[in-house]
């Protein structure tokens, strides 16, 4: 596929360029039809919306406020008046709008002026719930108020359709954050051509993905959300897949292989772990239908549809541009020193920053392990006060109508009018349930309206906010004590008692969710790796991570530490979904982490059977890749905050850690640590178990096909190839040789002759010269034993019987300078 995609490398991008622009097209003229549904079923704030919808059709949709101020006077005076009336009187006439309860009526609206008389409000209920009404009558609504201002008179609306017409523009978040990308990408690569390359993937990806989601809303219900949580997530992975394959196919070129072998060479290997990674984020994405919350659903769509849509645009579009642009993905230094000093023919060696810190955590492991411990669980200890909820519009920026409307409404009426509930009385006399409401701790008011139907419908405004503790504590007070000591029949309902069923839904939910996607990652490791320790780790890993991640959100959000440098308002919960969101989302980028660090020690393990030299040269040679790549995320995730929705950037904050703590903490320090500790017990594995477990490989097979014919010897004879050193022989049937030629340090020696002669030595069989990993094959005519010799320049040479078999012998040989060991 890599091959085609390079040689077809304009049609890709054609296809590419046309599903964008179609796809773009499509959803530009259809609209977004976007449906924030947080009501549940069996849930009392469910039954209450259900029997006002029957009892109160005009009255059963969502309620919203016009609320005025003046600077001097009063809000009856006759130039007030004269400016309010008109204008809500035209509202109340609009196609859409069930009814508007002005505070110029009676009794009744006098209850809707403040005690100093300079703030008022009048309230308006549409026909539908919020998320159900086209924007446009909305607009038409705050137009019309808003039209009424004057010097000294000043008019606001707020409620959930108003918040809708006031969303920020989109856009800034994610320009912000590639930015921010681009900044990194061309320090790491020092080439402005390489730096776009993982650019382009995310933007195909992301863009057609944020369409492809407009497109189904119109079929599903998703939420406005989605697109900023796949947008985020999208730009994460995209850029660092990416990152991944270019690192992998620069490296080629410098080591000698023209820009087609390179390309099909890094797709081979970086691309297949990149459809590795791709599919467990997608899996812990799809964790969270198992909460069974229908709002969920449609982010898991739009999630796994951008994640998708970046890994294809890796693996198909990234080679097409590979081929565009060939040696030019290097920098002006570096095409200079290839061409004057040819490919680079000494061994990579793993030096500088990287490869001491690893030496210092094989040295003093657990001095490592318990810093990285007390750092997570001091980071961990928030989360113990951790609240979940909703934020209200007091989030809002300061600058929209929805919070200057939230904030005059306080001002007037006290926090508790910006979340008012609605007791739901189903027959029976509600005037002792009104007496009871009015006497309870934390009412500032209730009121009856008329009943219809044998329903009675009662506002109650509490005297604290919306999002505060003490107003959940007040619907628990109504439900268990003031409804059953009334002796009616009443649901409590508004959008606060359905944030707050929500909210505990979600929570008595967790537990299953976190097992669920615990077992998942715990399955794909152990398939990986064929060990039982190492997914264990993984899997107190990232409860670790995850932990210390929320006390960071609940330390900003909830305790309010540095918000105000965020610009987000004031403390509250943290929003019910998010804990679902995060978990699955951390999941799959841990997950990519963990496979990328432990697959090189894994190999490593394989080849040497030395636990400490695996995790030393694992961490060495990972975690620089590891860390830029999360320095990208983090980057792309802070950026959030900038969107404007209070979701989103708790998402992108609470992300950012989660993504630092992991890889700055976990994978560079905790998990080799752990690993030292635990010696060969890491890779441990009962044979039972062994036999029984399908096999799953991240890394190419033995017996893939060569990516170009060059890499085959000049003399005929069978050549080397790929990153695992599989070569023309390995397809054949017959008995094989493979493994690497390492020096005394474990770097791999490039340009070794290898050759397998007869049991005497007399005849030659077969022979290669290592790659650049040091990998090699030769192939035995039958079973049976050989001699395998290795020569390299500046090293020594060596020689050894191998008794070969039906199956593939793994070999490893180890060249020591001046070192002559010879077995006749």
């Amino acid at each position: 596929m890599a091959r085609w995609c390079y040689r077809h490398r304009l049609l890709v991008v054609l296809l590419w360029l046309a599903a964008l622009i179609g796809v773009g097209a499509a959803a530009t003229s259809a609209g977004t039809n976007y449906a924030n549904q947080f009501s549940l079923p069996d849930t009392d704030s469910k039954r209450a919306y259900d029997l006002l919808e029957k009892a109160f059709p005009q009255t059963s949709g969502d309620t919203d406020t016009v609320v005025w101020k003046v600077d001097d006077g009063k809000v009856t005076d006759t130039a007030v008046r004269t400016r309010i009336e008109p204008a809500l009187k035209k509202i109340a006439g609009m196609d859409g709008v069930g009814e508007v309860v002005g505070p110029y009526g009676g009794k009744r609206g006098a209850a809707q002026i403040s005690e100093d008389g300079r703030i008022a409000y009048a309230q308006v209920t549409f026909t539908k719930q919020a998320d159900a009404l086209p924007k446009e009558l909305v607009q038409d609504v705050v137009d019309t108020a808003q039209g009424a201002e004057q010097q000294g008179l000043q008019v606001e609306l707020g409620g959930q359709a108003i918040q809708r017409v006031e969303e920020p523009p989109t856009g800034l978040a994610e320009i912000v954050g590639l930015g921010a990308a681009a900044v990194i990408l061309f320090l790491a690569f020092g080439s402005l051509l390489a730096m776009l390359l993982p650019l382009c993937v995310a933007v195909f990806g992301v863009g057609i993905g944020d369409f492809g989601i407009q497109l189904l809303s119109h079929g599903t219900n998703i939420p406005d959300l989605a697109p900023l949580l796949a947008s985020l997530i999208g730009l994460g992975v995209g850029i660092d897949y990416a990152l991944f394959i270019v690192t992998r196919h620069r490296r080629g070129i410098l080591r000698g292989l023209d820009p087609e072998a390179a390309a099909m060479t890094a797709l081979n290997t970086s691309g297949r772990a990149v459809l590795f990674a791709g599919g467990t984020v997608c899996i812990a994405l799809a964790g969270m239908l198992v909460t069974n919350l229908r709002f969920l659903d449609g982010v898991v769509i739009g999630t796994t549809l951008t994640v998708v849509l970046s890994v294809l645009a890796a693996v198909t579009l990234l080679p097409a541009l590979l081929g565009l642009f060939g040696t030019r993905v290097l920098s002006r230094r570096q095409r200079r020193k290839l061409a004057a000093d040819g490919p680079e023919t000494t061994p990579e060696r793993t030096t500088g920053l990287a490869a001491r810190w690893s030496a210092q955590v094989q040295k003093r492991p657990r001095r490592t392990a318990t810093l990285a411990v007390v750092v997570m669980a001091v980071l961990a200890v928030p989360v113990l006060s951790l609240r979940l909820g909703t934020v209200d519009q007091g989030n809002d920026d300061t600058t929209t109508t929805t919070r200057q409307a939230y904030d005059m409404l306080a001002e007037g009426f006290g926090p508790g009018f910006n979340g008012p509930l609605q007791v739901v009385v189903d027959g029976g006399d509600s005037a002792a349930l009104v007496k009871g409401i009015e006497s309870t701790d934390g009412v500032a008011r209730a009121a009856a309206l008329p009943p219809a139907h044998g329903v009675s419908l009662i506002q109650v405004v509490p005297t604290t906010s919306p999002q505060s503790k003490e107003t959940s504590q007040l619907i628990d007070r109504l439900r268990d004590d003031v409804i059953p000591e009334a002796g009616v029949t009443a649901h409590v309902g508004g959008v606060t008692a359905v944030s707050k069923d929500f909210a505990t839904v979600t929570g008595d939910r967790l537990p299953l969710f976190v097992g669920t996607i615990i077992a998942l990652g715990f399955l794909l490791l152990l398939l990986a790796f064929r060990s039982l320790v190492v997914p264990l780790t993984a899997a107190v890993m990232n409860l670790v991570a995850a932990a210390a991640s929320f006390g960071v959100l609940v330390a900003i959000f909830q305790w309010g530490w540095g918000l105000d440098l965020l610009g987000l308002g004031k403390e509250g919960p943290i929003n019910a979904f998010l804990p679902v969101i995060m978990l699955s989302l951390l999941f799959g980028l841990s997950m990519d982490y963990q496979v990328f660090l432990v697959s090189r020690m894994h190999e490593e393990w394989v080849h040497t059977r030395d636990n400490a030299r695996a995790v030393r040269v694992g961490l060495a040679e990972t975690s620089r890749v590891i860390n830029s790549a999360a320095l990208i995320m983090v980057a792309v995730f802070v950026a959030f905050v900038l969107s404007g929705n209070s979701g989103a950037a708790m998402a992108g904050v609470g992300l950012a850690a989660a993504v630092a703590l992991d890889a700055f903490i976990l994978r560079t320090a905790l998990v080799p640590a752990a690993m030292h500790l635990l010696g060969r017990s890491n890779w441990w594995l009962p044979a039972w178990l062994d036999k029984r477990l399908p096999h799953l490989a991240v890394e190419p097979a033995e017996d893939a096909e060569p990516p170009a014919p060059a890499a085959a010897e000049a003399d005929g004879t069978a050549g080397a190839w790929g990153a695992n050193g599989a070569g023309s022989s390995a397809g054949t049937g017959r008995s094989a040789v493979h493994g690497f030629v390492r020096d005394a340090d474990g770097r791999p020696v490039e340009h070794a002759s290898v050759t397998l002669l007869s049991k005497g030595g007399g005849r030659r069989l077969d022979g290669v010269t290592s790659l650049a990993d040091g990998s090699y094959i030769v192939a035995a005519p039958a079973p049976g034993t050989y001699l395998l010799t290795v020569t390299a320049a500046l090293y020594g040479a060596r020689a050894q019987r191998v008794e070969v078999g039906d199956a593939p012998l793994v070999y490893d040989v180890e060249l020591r300078p001046g070192e002559v060991d010879v077995i006749g």
